[in-house]
């Protein structure tokens, strides 16, 4: 009987081991979850300021054609007819 005391003794040993194990294997991939979620909101913030970027230089680059046009018309004006 006492073998067996021993063997549940050992047993008990072991699960508390493998929860131990187990916990600390759960914090990591937390850990790890926690770093990605990070990640993917620091790749969001950069997509988002990469849009309003492009937005800006969409709007100056339409500026930039009007004022081309204006410039055009103008000189077209000042020369004489061919």
């Amino acid at each position: 009987m006492a073998a067996g005391g021993a063997g549940c003794g050992d047993t008990v040993e072991q699960c508390r081991a493998q929860v131990e194990r187990l916990t600390r294997e759960l914090a990591e991939a937390n850990r790890e979850k926690i770093r990605a979620a990070e990640c993917g909101l620091v790749v969001l913030e950069e997509n988002q300021s990469l849009k309003q970027q492009y937005a800006e230089l969409e709007a100056e680059q339409e500026t930039l054609r009007l004022e081309l046009e204006q410039l055009q018309e103008a000189l077209a004006s000042l020369l004489p007819p061919a």
